[in-house]
């Protein structure tokens, strides 16, 4: 009994140890960055696109309910 005992306990260091000895998981690795798009390069053109759009349906809206 007393065999059974001593290597019922050595297992269970055995299997602690091992466990502990294996290290935690990686951490999961990081997102991608942001892509580097600027914003404001072609924001003046796009509002210069807007506001001539803007005149033509304005004109041609006037020239329609004449």
């Amino acid at each position: 009994m007393q065999n059974k005992n001593m290597l019922a306990s050595v297992l269970v260091f055995f299997v602690a140890f091992a466990s502990m000895a294996q290290g935690a998981t990686p951490p999961p690795p990081l997102p991608p960055p942001p892509p580097g798009l600027p914003i404001d390069s072609g924001i003046v053109v796009l509002l210069v696109i807007a506001l001539g759009y803007g005149a033509y349906k304005m004109y041609s809206f006037s020239k329609k309910a004449v």
